[in-house]
């Protein structure tokens, strides 16, 4: 699906270290108000193979997403980010201030660029 790949593209943009929420992945890919759609975007990810870091994104309180859908990944979620160096407060929230992605439009139009000559060589 076209509209996951457009998803794909900014969050490969997520350094390490840094987080983004869902509804900022889905208005910095054109998707304003779709904040679900990128969940569910990430949802389809292969985790063991894809060099999408899923793991990322989290909810606008600054939390991993509950899902009972995702068998246990968001223990894995937490775990990952821990290891990229993110703290969690006592109640499992992660510092927005403090880890939150603040893109540049430069790399924002740099991955919807790509995402766009990917898109013309398909067509």
């Amino acid at each position: 699906m076209l509209t996951y790949e457009r998803i794909y593209a900014i969050v490969r943009q997520i350094p390490r270290g840094q987080v983004a929420t869902y509804g900022q992945v889905a208005e910095l890919a054109g998707l304003v108000g779709k904040p679900r759609l990128v969940g569910y975007a990430l949802y389809r990810v292969d985790t063991a193979t894809s060099d999408v870091p899923w793991q990322r994104v989290i909810n606008a309180k600054g939390e991993v997403s509950q899902s009972s859908l995702r068998n246990g990944s968001d223990y894995l979620q937490r775990a990952i980010l821990e290891d990229e160096g993110i703290a969690f407060d006592s109640q499992g929230r992660i510092n927005l201030n403090q880890y939150k992605w603040r893109p540049s439009d430069i790399v924002i139009e740099q991955a919807l660029a790509v995402f766009r000559e990917k898109l013309e060589e398909t067509t």
